[in-house]
């Protein structure tokens, strides 16, 4: 039987490596719009970060989300993930 890959990527708090479908991914599109990819398949630059509130408060206070996007990262989106992590 043939063993299938399962994608890997890297929290930018913690810096793990864990499957792709684990993790939340923050995504910048061409247009420049900042958003949370629930389905994870958007177009755009992509960064991942784990279900765990300690990696977003690193993200968020060593703008490590800013330097993966290559952008500044809103005080929304981190508001939407600080709710998305409460309510799990």
């Amino acid at each position: 039987m043939k063993t299938h890959k399962i994608p890997q990527r890297m929290c930018v708090g913690c810096r793990q490596m864990m499957p792709k479908k684990d993790l939340i991914r923050i995504v910048k599109s061409p247009e420049g719009v900042i958003s949370v990819d629930d389905r994870g398949k958007a177009p755009g630059r992509g960064a991942y970060i784990c279900h765990n509130q300690e990696c977003l408060n690193k993200a968020y206070k060593a703008k490590l989300l800013d330097k993966n996007l290559e952008t500044t990262v809103s005080e929304e989106v981190f508001e939407k993930l600080k709710e998305r992590f409460n309510g799990n």
